[in-house]
């Protein structure tokens, strides 16, 4: 028999209350479900648009980068500079791709424009001479629409410079500037040359190297690339493809030295610190093409003295 105690049963009204309680809890239990649900669904919405941002910063700064191991405006290896409403102008072009082989540049076949394209070292001294003594020159022609420019910045030098690489370091420089601001190329280059340091020095620094560009009117966009060295890769391909390739549009095998100057196709051999020499030169060279396409003689010039 047994001793245990006999539970009454319970009433109607402890039902009713067992039963809300139960309800109760049920509640209770699907909120913290809800909250949960709620919770999970917002983290999933914030790591979608983490994802979407991650995405957009990624094809915007890929938008910016050059699609290849070159910079923009220099898919010759050069960036051609030509006259426009504002002064001188760069002439825009796509990067070099990756294992991607340069596009020559087309010349201005009218017979009336003088085609020149230099190839420089920002170490040699040679270089700048002949920069020196004919920049103001060639902007002038550029300016009027006399003459296009194409210059072609390459690293001969590097290891003249008490092992800074200055001259593939001012290369790369020209080329971010090409890349970023390149309506300031023309005045960068002439800036390069004009505070050019001496051969076997350690050369300019990159923070110097910046302050010529920001002076040329670049932005501050080229300082990173500058400070990484970005297109270091692409100076030595092209420096590569100078020395060892025929030069397009001329019947020149490489380049042999620096500078090397070219006017429609002829190179330029005589001074490099008489502008007269130069500027009857590139009036002889202007004016065979113009008889050429033409197919009548034309007299060679008489240069004018020194000014």
């Amino acid at each position: 028999m047994s001793t245990g105690s006999i539970q009454p049963r319970p009433s109607r009204n402890e039902r009713r209350e067992a039963a809300r309680e139960k309800a109760r809890l049920l509640r209770e239990e699907q909120r913290r479900k809800d909250r949960r649900k709620k919770f999970l669904i917002q983290g999933g919405v914030i790591v979608v648009v983490l994802a979407i941002a991650a995405l957009i910063g990624t094809m915007i700064f890929n938008s910016v980068r050059p699609e290849g191991p070159g910079p923009q405006n220099m898919a010759s290896d050069g960036i051609l500079l030509v006259g426009g409403e504002s002064g001188i102008e760069p002439v825009s072009t796509r990067a070099i791709p990756a294992n991607g082989e340069p596009t020559p540049s087309e010349p201005d076949d009218s017979g009336t424009v003088a085609n020149i394209v230099v190839y420089v070292d920002y170490l040699c001294p040679y270089c700048g001479q002949f920069e020196q003594t004919n920049s103001e020159s060639m902007r002038t022609m550029v300016e009027q629409g006399a003459a296009t420019l194409e210059v072609h910045p390459i690293a001969i030098l590097t290891n003249k410079s008490a092992g800074t690489q200055y001259s593939l370091r001012a290369a790369n420089a020209a080329a971010c500037v090409a890349d970023r601001s390149p309506e300031a190329f023309f005045d960068f280059n002439a800036l390069m040359f004009e505070n050019q340091p001496e051969e076997l020095s350690a050369g300019l620094s990159n923070d110097e190297i910046k302050a010529l560009a920001a002076e040329a009117g670049a932005s501050s966009s080229v300082d990173e690339c500058i400070d990484e060295t970005r297109f270091k890769g692409w100076v030595e391909d092209a420096t590569n493809r100078a020395l060892t390739q025929p030069i397009p549009n001329s019947e020149l095998e490489s380049v042999k030295g620096t500078p090397t100057v070219l006017v429609n196709g002829k190179q330029y051999v005589g001074s490099l610190e008489d502008p007269a020499e130069f500027r009857a030169f590139v009036l002889q060279a202007a004016g065979q093409s113009y008889s050429e396409s033409n197919g009548t003689p034309t007299p060679t010039p008489t240069p004018t003295p020194a000014g």
